[in-house]
């Protein structure tokens, strides 16, 4: 996808993304403590299922789990080797999933490794490199576009958009995870960060993950006050609970949850979806929901 042709589709109507991948692969019988991406491609079926369900209830765009398939989050499992060769197979599993009636964001996420403005020691460089390698691998899976989600740095998530677009022409949605007030846990605002993702050739930028959208409505009003690209909500399904199991469990039903996309989408969000705790049913009626708009 041309990136004009992104910007031509989210200015014409709400697009909607798809919602949680972690949570729901906990619920269908993915172990805690291994590596998800690997768990993934060994028992591709899941994914497939979930992915389905998601384009079923009127996902546009359904995320690739690569989310840590990067080669610093992989070598903790003793997988870096293998970055190159599990991204293709997640990359594969998502295109099974869509079978066309959705498009496959190729999905990076924070590299594991702590710059050094962070308190940390890696370069800019380092991170660099983690993301082109990336980047390159799912370039050659073929994905329709990309997005980098979850970062908690200002100066990651640039570094970050640009390696990627060392390596593509595609179109990139840039989300970070904010505070109330849209700091950065490591640095930084996603006002300030939106403007700079902007300039930086970002196709859409805004929050993931974050608190419940009840709180982001401010949060939403003044990125899109900062810049003229789409702007993202995919935020939680409210506030995490933990239950007997060690299982988190989210307060905000669909119903609520999409009473609160409503609002967000009036505060300035063309692009919507949910993160941790929402399943395809909240997909099928905040869908639904934004149809009626």
């Amino acid at each position: 996808m041309k990136k004009e042709d992104f910007l031509k589709m989210a200015s014409e109507r709400p697009v909607v993304l798809d919602g949680a991948m972690g949570t729901n692969l906990f619920l269908r019988g993915m172990p805690r403590r291994v590596c998800a991406e690997k768990w993934i491609s060994d028992n591709p079926d899941v994914v497939i299922r979930l992915q389905k369900e998601y384009t079923e209830a009127g996902s546009n765009i359904i995320y690739a789990p690569t989310f840590g398939a990067n080669r610093t989050r992989l070598k903790e499992y003793g997988l870096a080797d293998e970055t190159g060769e599990l991204n293709r197979k997640l990359v594969e599993i998502s295109r099974k999933a869509a079978e066309g009636k959705a498009m496959v964001a190729g999905d990076l996420s924070p590299t594991g490794l702590m710059l050094e403005s962070a308190g940390g020691e890696a370069e800019p460089e380092e991170v660099f490199e983690v993301y082109r390698e990336q980047t390159e691998a799912l370039e050659a899976a073929g994905v329709d576009l990309y997005v980098i989600e979850t970062m908690m740095s200002e100066e990651e998530i640039l570094i970050g958009l640009k390696a990627i677009l060392s390596v593509t022409d595609l179109p990139v949605m840039c989300t970070m995870t904010v505070d109330e007030n849209g700091r950065g846990l490591f640095g930084g605002s996603i006002f300030h960060a939106a403007k700079e993702l902007e300039a930086a050739g970002a196709s859409a930028v805004g929050i993931n993950c974050c608190s419940g959208p009840d709180k982001l409505k401010e949060v939403i009003a003044k990125i899109a006050g900062n810049v003229t690209i789409p702007v993202i909500a995919k935020p939680n399904a409210g506030k995490p609970v933990m239950d007997q199991h060690g299982i988190a469990q989210y307060d905000m039903s669909p119903e609520l949850f999409c009473v609160h996309m409503k609002t967000l989408r009036e505060a300035g969000a063309g692009i919507l979806g949910g993160c941790c705790g929402t399943t395809p049913e909240y997909i099928r009626q905040l869908s639904e929901m934004l149809a009626k708009l």
